[in-house]
């Protein structure tokens, strides 16, 4: 609690002022938490001063708040550029809890004085509080902010394949609130980076990222493997299944679930308590958490029986000379019994790296298959063209086009057809979005085998032999494991 006051005091986020008539004070708190290493030991006690503010109303008390957040699927870009360039990348964290970036101008907000640290005579005081401008500072060291990704900065003009030394050297910095992802061409640039930040804020230099967002990060000899062994354990270890049979795969192929199951119920706290990221499963199962029963704990089970068989399992991103941007697209029929709306399933790789998957049920009720494909590849397309273009931002070099892989015939047709005929012209205008992009260059549509869609792994529940296949096809023998919590 002292370091978190001293920190504050050092930055001179407020000064003691009489309160102003008409103002009401907002209270404090303090949020104690221990930070623990991949491993799962305690590495630190942090106390952290907040705000109540949920006593403030927006329009009335404050506008717009906004901290840059870095999407998981750039962390993953980064981590496949770094892998395949061969850089460090480091971790930086800023101490001080009153970041909050991407503000047009200084915000004063009356707040009462931090529980246990009131200065004695003047406790009908409070503090003025200001942001100090983490994004303001980024541009003033010469950083530019993506306009594609808010959490992502880039300073130097040159490619990201200049050579170390070069005064021009490429630096990239992935925001997430108060933690700093840093990769870059140039060491002595990136140390230069680190220095310059050590002026502006007091932080901590985490050298090599090793644990990130509950992420266990390796870097050994240029490859870079994710993985999330210890949070896998505590959730087998919460659901009371440590030392289970595992299970090869996530789900039965033949589980049908549905709202009107005449299982008897279970408790929904518990059926939502743990939710490892394992795309197609967890996403069908989380249909049902308004009223789940025994069937669809049953289902639940079997997902945490894989995890408990595959904790060792990680994503694993290394260099293989490729910058080639792929997509897969791929969708089930009519697969949700209730309203028969299909899931569409999307994966991205850059190289042999998979950078970027989602499973969604489709909003539309499709009457084809042809019709649910096309749905389907219209939102892998808007995920492609995004991707291309950070990948540019990334390297500082224009956006190529996307080889975007489909196993539907009639689908392609459809997405290289201008024409609306009797098959798509009740089709919903946003979805015809996938054919500019065609005509433009920035999606090429290509068929691909039913055999080699990897996404079909994120429409159904597959065969052991499938599943498997796919799989260690996707991932090179490594699966498609959570890569954060929910």
């Amino acid at each position: 609690m002292q370091e978190e006051i001293n920190s504050i005091e050092e930055n001179k986020t407020w000064k003691l002022v009489d309160q102003p008539p008409r103002y009401r004070p907002i209270g404090l708190k303090w949020v104690f938490k221990l930070k623990k290493d991949a491993a799962g030991r305690v590495v630190k006690h942090k106390a952290r001063l907040v705000a109540k503010g949920y006593v403030q109303k927006e329009g009335v008390d404050f506008d717009e708040v906004f901290a840059p957040v870095a999407q998981l699927d750039l962390v993953r870009l980064l981590l496949a550029l770094a892998a395949q360039e061969g850089w460090i990348v480091h971790h930086m964290d800023v101490k001080s809890a009153f970041l909050n970036g991407e503000l047009e101008e200084d915000v004063y907000v009356y707040v009462v004085e931090p529980p246990g640290f009131v200065v004695v005579g003047q406790e009908n005081k409070a503090p003025r509080a200001w942001n100090i401008k983490l994004d303001n500072t980024l541009k003033n060291l010469g950083f530019v902010q993506s306009p594609l990704e808010h959490g992502l900065y880039a300073r130097g003009s040159g490619d990201a394949r200049t050579l170390v030394g070069s005064g021009d050297a490429r630096t990239l910095v992935g925001v997430y609130v108060d933690d700093l992802i840093i990769v870059g061409s140039s060491c002595q640039k990136v140390e230069e980076f680190k220095r310059q930040m050590k002026k502006e804020f007091k932080m901590s230099d985490l050298g090599p990222l090793s644990f990130y967002l509950g992420i266990e990060v390796q870097q050994v000899e240029g490859v870079i493997t994710l993985s999330q062994g210890a949070y896998a354990e505590r959730i087998v270890e919460k659901a009371g299944l440590t030392g289970c049979n595992p299970c090869a795969i996530p789900m039965d192929p033949k589980t049908k679930l549905s709202d009107n199951s005449e299982e008897p119920p279970v408790d929904g706290t518990e059926y939502r308590s743990s939710r490892p990221d394992l795309a197609y499963a967890v996403g069908y199962v989380s249909r049902f958490m308004q009223k789940p029963t025994e069937e669809h704990r049953a289902a639940v089970k079997t997902i945490i029986r894989y995890v408990a068989g595959t904790t060792h399992y990680g994503c694993r991103y290394a260099k293989d000379n490729s910058w080639r941007l792929q997509g897969y697209s791929d969708s089930d029929w009519a697969g949700d019994v209730d309203r028969r709306k299909s899931t569409s399933g999307v994966l991205y790789t850059l190289g042999s790296n998979v950078i970027s998957w989602q499973s969604q049920k489709q909003r539309v009720v499709a009457l084809s298959s042809c019709e649910a494909e096309y749905v389907a590849a219209t939102s892998g397309a808007c995920q492609g063209i995004w991707l291309a273009r950070l990948l540019g931002d990334l390297r500082g070099t224009a956006p190529v086009g996307v080889d975007f892989m489909a196993d539907n015939k009639s689908a392609v047709a459809l997405m290289k057809n201008p024409v609306h005929h009797e098959r798509s012209k009740h089709i919903q205008i946003k979805y015809h979005f996938i054919r500019e992009a065609v005509e433009t260059g920035d999606i090429r549509p290509v068929i691909i085998g039913t055999a080699g869609q990897l996404a079909d792994l994120l429409t159904k529940a597959l065969s052991k032999t499938r599943f498997q296949g796919l799989r260690d096809s996707a991932m090179h023998e490594h699966c498609l494991l959570a890569v954060h919590g929910e």
